[in-house]
């Protein structure tokens, strides 16, 4: 399996360059390239999933029998024309729905076997969620909202950690605006700070740059590929944008609830290509 060699943190989560194009000039990022070796530790796995909507005639396969591993520390894309069952994936991923067969483990809790309270304490305290709606709470602070999920569990904020992602997503002198004093880019970084903030084992996005426009969603995008080279982050992203996807180390594509190709190392050109092929 490829497994990209991260670089040593001399700066980590550096600030975001806001002069950098937006999503439609920008360059494939540049990634580590080394040979295979040995298997690396697994951030969540799927083995045989299977979700059906309905029953008989109104019967909809979601996802078919579908086994996957998500490795530590990698960034993975996952893309499909629209009813391919991406986000139903996601969502059984990430626990927010249940599968009708098969099992989804995250590190070594397989969520099969747990009860709705096991279930919303993982999702607390490992796992991040960034959405394209950003879902975040009108009367709170962005401060507020970043430390969130750590309130909920009643545990200390780590400074130092908060620091570092203050200042690479650049909110430090926004902290104290609610929501509706931001703008959408400024939201997601609230949002994306929020998901890293519990130092998750696992982050799910959603279209996480669907809401924003090319420079925001450049920055967004940027912030997550960093936080995986630099500090392992494990990052699963759905996204219907070629552009988006060259950021991830490897993509998914789904088609009838099925995982049909995987290409690692996606170029833009790469991305258009395989679409048009599965198109065909």
């Amino acid at each position: 399996m490829f497994t990209p060699t991260k670089p040593a943190p001399t700066n980590p989560l550096a600030v975001i360059d806001a002069g950098r194009p937006g999503l439609g000039a920008v360059p494939a990022p540049t990634r580590p390239q080394v040979p295979d070796a040995a298997p690396v530790a697994l951030a969540a796995k799927a083995v045989g999933a299977t979700k059906i909507y309905g029953s008989k005639s109104t019967e909809v396969v979601a996802l078919d029998n579908v086994s996957l591993d998500l490795p530590k520390g990698r960034f993975t894309a996952v893309m499909g024309p629209s009813g391919s069952g991406k986000s139903t994936l996601m969502h059984c991923l990430a626990g927010l729905d249940t599968l009708t067969a098969g099992s989804v483990q995250i590190g070594d809790a397989d969520l099969s076997t747990m009860n709705d309270k096991q279930l919303t304490r993982l999702r607390r305290d490992r796992v991040g969620f960034v959405f394209q709606a950003f879902n975040l709470i009108p009367t709170l602070t962005a401060g507020e909202n970043i430390t969130l999920p750590l309130d909920l569990a009643n545990r200390q904020v780590d400074q130092a950690w908060f620091d570092q992602v203050l200042d690479a997503v650049g909110l430090r002198n926004r902290l104290e605006h609610r929501p509706d004093e931001l703008s959408g880019g400024q939201q997601q970084r609230v949002a994306v700070s929020r998901a890293l903030i519990s130092k998750p084992e696992i982050i799910f996005a959603d279209e996480p740059t669907g809401n924003l426009d090319s420079a925001s969603g450049d920055e967004i995008l940027s912030f997550m590929r960093r936080a995986t080279d630099n500090f392992g982050q494990t990052i699963v992203m759905v996204t219907h944008s070629p552009v988006a996807a060259t950021y991830a180390d490897n993509v998914l594509f789904l088609a009838d609830g099925r995982i049909v190709d995987n290409l690692s190392n996606p170029t833009t050109d790469s991305v258009l290509e395989r679409i048009r092929a599965l198109g065909a």
